[in-house]
């Protein structure tokens, strides 16, 4: 599957959203490397820190699934906006600990997109293995 047409899908999951406050659409479509997709879509709710972003929504699906980051392809991640969407902090850090660095993230809008990794989206992240330092050195 080409990026253009994983935007796409991502596009068709934002139909699905559910925002009855912001009214932005964010749509997220994760490609696995048995070629499956997962779709997903944020969700908003009244208390908003209950609300779930598209692209966490279709990783933790994937998870969910039995999937890991090793089977995971490339993620995009669509809005109607420009300039072109990116992760919040706390996606960023779901996402820097669930994908491969250098799993393609593809940030699109409806006029074009752009490929990255987690490693120029989130550099120097903090990790499962950020928690092996040890205080002794110190």
């Amino acid at each position: 599957m080409k990026y253009q047409e994983l935007v796409n899908e991502a596009f068709k999951a934002a139909e699905k959203a559910y925002v009855p406050y912001s009214h932005f659409r964010v749509g997220a479509c994760l490609l696995l490397k048995d070629g499956k997709i997962i779709h997903g879509a944020n969700i908003e709710n009244a208390a908003y820190g209950s609300t779930m972003c598209a692209e966490r929504n279709a990783v933790y699906q994937a998870y969910c699934q039995g999937y890991r980051k090793d089977d995971i392809e490339a993620l995009a991640i669509v809005g109607d906006c420009t300039p072109l969407i990116s992760p919040c902090g706390a996606c960023r850090q779901v996402l820097a600990e669930l994908l491969d660095p250098y799993t393609p993230v593809i940030l699109g809008c409806k006029d074009y997109f752009e490929v990255l990794n987690m490693n120029e989206l989130l550099p120097r992240s903090f990790t499962g293995d950020s928690l092996s330092c040890s205080n002794q050195d110190l």
